[in-house]
């Protein structure tokens, strides 16, 4: 018996089709025969990269994740930012997003589970009324939000700020650059389906294309591509392992201008006490999902059994090494903080720490040349 679909959220049906009907249809035909300007452009791509940036880093790593704390001016940006982004209020989408991470690719709990197919995840459940009333105002997963005036304040006034928002940048700038028609189309339509867009896109495509260097226990994927699109949402892999951790992607050269905000504002006083998951972590991490992957590509091999116990045994050095150079380290990182230190008793723990890291990173080499023997 053919199971029949729940009915339709008819306003969120209407907002994705009309929003994407003026920014496919009507806002080309507008633009060719009124014209384009740089004021449009410029416009478009600060509108629209405030809106992700509320979103990423306001509605998820700081409310979804507490990944930071923020000065009152900073949330209060967020949250209007978040109304513009017309993605419900803080205290909602963290409530699902937490739910999310909690059950993962679960059809059943999951809001939004990637196994579900790629449409559902991107919009498909948002389409129709999956989940019950109760479930839907249920924030008992939220308490420490409710706490929050500004988080409370956005929730309670979320439709009259959605509309100010939405309507109101788009005609002030259309009355600025005497182009009301040009700024509705440009700054309303197009900037919110590419902000919704992209958005959507860490549900649905982080969970698909990608590579999986931290875990393979979800379908969470790390991908450049999309980590530029999402404004470094894109490394899902490491987030989904990691998730509260304040950045996405943990290397300098990694697309990630969450991350940079964040760290910016931690300068300026208006962000402390970021989160960072610990380096010998994420280090043991990569290494028991490389041994995972590389020994499932050795299945074929007549002597798989000798060649796994081999890995094993390097894997236990690996890892012995690898928590000795890390407690090392911080060990010595320890000591520069004590203004009383003796030079010798540094100089010593020093010479110890560069002679270890010598031995970990030996070990790391050897290590590696015998996963990509068998790779």
């Amino acid at each position: 018996m053919k199971t029949q679909n729940p009915p339709f959220i008819w306003l969120n049906v209407f907002i994705f089709a009309s929003s994407m009907l003026l920014a496919v249809v009507v806002a080309p035909i507008y633009f060719i025969s009124h014209g384009i300007t740089a004021a449009h452009w410029l416009w478009l791509l600060v509108t629209f990269s405030f809106c992700n940036l509320c979103i990423t880093a306001g509605y998820h790593r700081l409310w979804s994740h507490r990944t930071y704390q923020a000065h009152w001016s900073l949330r209060f940006i967020f949250a209007l930012g978040g109304a513009f982004a017309l993605q419900n209020s803080a205290l909602h989408w963290s409530s699902d997003h937490r739910v999310h991470h909690r059950h993962v690719d679960n059809n059943d709990k999951d809001p939004y589970s990637a196994k579900r197919g790629f449409w559902f995840s991107h919009i498909g459940w948002m389409l129709r009324h999956y989940q019950s009333a109760e479930v839907y105002s249920d924030y008992s997963n939220c308490r420490d939000l409710q706490k929050e005036k500004i988080v409370m304040w956005q929730h309670k006034y979320y439709v009259p700020l959605a509309l100010l928002m939405n309507l109101g940048v788009p005609l002030l700038l259309g009355i600025i650059y005497q182009d009301i028609i040009g700024m509705l189309l440009m700054i309303g339509a197009v900037r919110l389906v590419l902000n919704h867009h992209t958005t959507f896109f860490i549900n649905s495509l982080a969970h698909i294309w990608g590579s999986q260097p931290y875990t393979n226990k979800n379908t969470a994927r790390d991908n450049s591509v999309l980590a530029v699109l999402t404004f470094g949402e894109g490394y899902h892999n490491f987030h989904h392992i990691f998730e509260n951790d304040y950045r996405n992607g943990i290397h300098w050269w990694q697309y990630d201008p969450t991350k940079w905000l964040i760290k910016t504002c931690s300068w300026l006083k208006l962000t402390e006490k970021l989160r960072m998951t610990p380096a010998d972590k994420i280090e043991k991490a990569k290494a028991l999902q490389l041994l995972n992957d590389t020994k499932k590509k050795i299945r074929h091999l007549p002597n798989q059994h000798d060649v796994i116990e081999k890995m094993h045994k390097e894997y236990d050095a690996l890892i012995s090494q690898m928590t000795e150079y890390y407690d090392l380290k911080k060990q010595l990182m320890s000591t520069k903080k004590q203004e009383m230190m003796e030079q010798y008793e540094h100089a010593v723990l020093k010479f110890r720490y560069q002679q270890m890291k010598q031995h970990f990173k030996q070990q790391q080499l050897q290590w590696l040349m015998l996963m990509k023997q068998y790779a």
